[in-house]
């Protein structure tokens, strides 16, 4: 599928941001039930150390209130639960969500919502997680503010998301992303538009300076980040100012 046609089936060019978000909902709709399969097959099972070293960076400790942001099906979120704290995920499509229940976890709590909308109240969150999630929000600006809005003074971000490779490998990578990965979402998850569309959204979503630099205007301080795999993938930490802090 040329770039153009994705383009225009998924959201890219001349739609509305709610337009796209209804064509993105319906990716992960149709993908739901084999969407941590495809991971472990794409990445070669690598996601799953992108993810520890998430978790490391997060350090859930007791009394949070822990929001793991596009959670779909949970993963994340069940190795940052415990018994002494809680731990909530928050994604717009419930279908992502009802195969993270098939999967087990009664500690964790599941909650519809849209990153450009949380459903949560202002200062209320002591960490926030979001894995391979922010580049499918239709007004990442406005995820970010309100990420921004409901962490509590003090509280982090933790954004691990697919980033710009070191240029070394950059060539073998796209090779990989644009030939490969739409076949395997054809033979694993028989749904190769849809991968294709996620190969798109790597593609477009912006490098890790842009991201530091969007994070900071929303608000966070002490902003970095931390590549993973040359690049492939990278951590982005921020905190929200604590009180008395002089927000510029």
């Amino acid at each position: 599928m040329s770039g153009n046609r994705l383009d225009q089936s998924f959201g890219f060019q001349a739609v509305t941001p709610e337009q796209r978000e209804r064509r993105i909902r319906h990716v992960f709709q149709i993908v739901a039930d084999r969407y941590d399969l495809m991971n472990d097959f794409m990445s070669f099972g690598i996601h799953r150390l992108w993810k520890r070293q998430l978790f490391r960076e997060a350090r859930p400790g007791p009394g949070q209130l822990i929001i793991d942001l596009a959670g779909g099906t949970g993963d994340v979120a069940r190795a940052l639960a415990g018994t002494d704290r809680r731990v909530i995920v928050v994604d717009p499509s419930r279908e992502m969500m009802d195969a993270g229940r098939r999967r087990g976890s009664s500690s964790l709590g599941y909650l519809a919502g849209t990153g450009e909308a949380l459903p949560l109240a202002d200062n209320s969150v002591d960490t926030l997680t979001i894995a391979f999630g922010i580049r499918n929000m239709t007004r990442m600006a406005k995820a970010l503010e309100e990420i921004h809005r409901v962490l509590k003074p003090g509280g982090r971000c933790l954004c691990l998301e697919f980033s710009k490779p070191w240029a070394l490998i950059r060539p073998f990578y796209n090779l990989y992303s644009f030939l490969v990965i739409p076949r395997l979402g054809a033979m694993v998850a028989r749904q190769p538009a849809a991968y294709a569309y996620l190969v798109e959204s790597i593609r477009r979503f912006p490098d890790q300076e842009e991201i530091k630099g969007l994070m900071e205007q929303a608000g966070m301080r002490d902003v970095r980040y931390r590549n993973l795999s040359m690049g492939i993938a990278c951590i982005h930490m921020g905190y929200k100012p604590s009180l008395g802090v002089e927000q510029k």
